[in-house]
């Protein structure tokens, strides 16, 4: 009799006994999506959310007043930069404290002993640099919404805790206690580790403060977007080409296209403003020029992409950057 022909899912012969399924825990949803389950249980901490309403409160009045401020935008790293200055800040104290621990490992005098050696002094300038990373990343928090900003708050507190335990390491290092020093120094990496991945949670699961638009291209050909007797002067309109949504806007005879979404996080600029050919982000206020899409405020830090337009038998269209590249003749091929 032939055995393993058999088709899956057939119910074993007689006198057979059914091989055991393999499973793996490593293989299932519940161990495989235990990071979305984690942002999802801070989401409802309940005294998060007070914290989070009430920083808010007190926090975005002062944002929105000092907008115009070339400080709080270099805070933001925002045009002046390219992008934002706390990723960058924020790989220096976890660097210099990682530079400590090893120091403390490689100590062959344990012995207690008052002042500051190497590790004193990178656990001192990363004190210094996490300070610089706490108020550039608060300035960004400002400007996150709903989920991301709890997660955000949360990531905070755990930095904020970290650069306590760092402070309270360097002190007893100087006082000579370097057993409670080495300790306090460990558990602050520790802190700053866990506070770490909740913010690569935030830049590469929920795209927080990254560019919104930087894969935007189409339309590849001319294509309609609405007629010329349907968009009025100094009147913003939102249309869809080929899934691109676009802003539409004409003065004085002449026509402008702009990604309609916001490339800091997604706002849609149709809904925002336009004054001296200026459109403003409804969501945090940044501000894009209609002719050439640059950064005229922050927090946004990439331009807008614009594309060409053309008036064609009663109907605007519009194009990407980039046209399709032309088809080659029937019969011949290209050289």
């Amino acid at each position: 009799m032939r055995t393993g022909s058999g088709r899956a899912g057939d119910p074993p012969a007689a006198g057979q006994q059914a091989e055991p399924a393999i499973s793996s825990p490593f293989a299932t949803t519940r161990w495989a999506g235990w990071h979305g389950d984690l942002a999802a249980w801070l989401d409802r901490l309940g005294w998060l959310r007070t914290l989070s309403d009430w920083l808010t409160g007190v926090l975005g009045p002062a944002r929105e007043r000092y907008q115009d401020n070339p400080v709080l935008e270099l805070l933001h790293g925002g045009r002046w930069v390219g992008h934002p200055l706390h990723p960058a800040l924020s790989d220096l104290p976890v660097g210099l404290w990682s530079g400590v621990v090893v120091l403390d490992v490689a100590d062959r005098d344990p012995g207690p002993r008052r002042g500051v050696d190497a590790a004193g002094v990178l656990s001192a300038a990363g004190i210094l640099a996490g300070a610089a990373a706490a108020l550039t990343g608060l300035t960004d928090w400002t400007v996150s919404d709903d989920q991301d900003r709890r997660v955000g708050l949360f990531h905070g507190l755990l930095n904020t805790a970290a650069l306590g335990l760092q402070c309270a390491s360097l002190g007893s290092r100087v006082a000579g206690h370097r057993g409670t020093a080495r300790a306090l120094g460990a558990a602050s990496l520790t802190v700053t580790a866990a506070a770490g991945y909740l913010g690569g949670h935030l830049v590469f699961t929920k795209g927080v403060m990254v560019n919104r638009v930087a894969w935007a291209t189409g339309p590849r050909r001319w294509t309609r977007a609405m007629q010329e007797a349907d968009l009025p002067d100094d009147s913003p309109a939102a249309v869809e080409a080929e899934g691109r949504q676009i802003m539409l806007y004409r003065h004085r005879g002449r026509l402008y296209a702009i990604d309609n979404v916001c490339s800091h996080a997604g706002g849609l600029l149709s809904r925002g403003p336009v004054a001296d050919l200026t459109v403003t982000c409804p969501l945090h206020g940044s501000r894009f020029a209609l002719a050439d899409g640059c950064v005229r405020r922050g927090p946004a830090s990439q331009p807008q992409p614009v594309l060409p337009t053309r008036i064609r038998n009663g109907w605007i269209e519009v194009r990407g950057s980039q046209p399709a590249p032309r088809r080659p003749a029937s019969g011949r091929t290209p050289p």
